[in-house]
């Protein structure tokens, strides 16, 4: 069995997190995942560039999907923790960086890590 090229495994891993997230809203349609493909399209040429950014791929892949459905469907993910006011949506910190989480600055917390927002949806927030 041949191995998988450690790109390959780091693009498949930001895929399966950002869909799980998606899944876990429930908007995982199909024109939703195929802007999750073109992002992962987009950044596979971005981490040829730049090898050392391979860690930060899923983060971005999640913002790359934010960016786009805020533009065609609207806010996502909606925070699941703060239960009153205006409906918002979480944002993954770091921008650029290891372990991307999904977080609330209006409470002030980190929700969920990327790929993880199912757990989150009774609104306890992840340590």
């Amino acid at each position: 069995m041949e191995s998988i090229d450690p790109l390959e495994q780091t693009l498949h891993t930001a895929r399966a997190r950002v869909l799980a997230d998606l899944s876990a809203g429930e908007v995982a349609a199909a024109d939703v995942v195929s802007m999750v493909e073109d992002s992962v399209v987009q950044r596979r040429w971005w981490v040829e560039q730049w090898p050392d950014g391979a860690e930060f791929v899923a983060g971005l892949v999640a913002q790359d999907v934010q960016d786009a459905l805020l533009e065609t469907h609207g806010r996502w993910p909606l925070c699941p923790v703060c239960g009153s006011g205006d409906p918002h949506a979480l944002e993954v910190e770091p921008e650029l960086g290891p372990d991307p989480h999904w977080v609330c600055h209006k409470a002030g917390v980190r929700v969920a890590a990327v790929g993880s927002l199912g757990a989150a949806e009774g609104g306890t927030p992840s340590p």
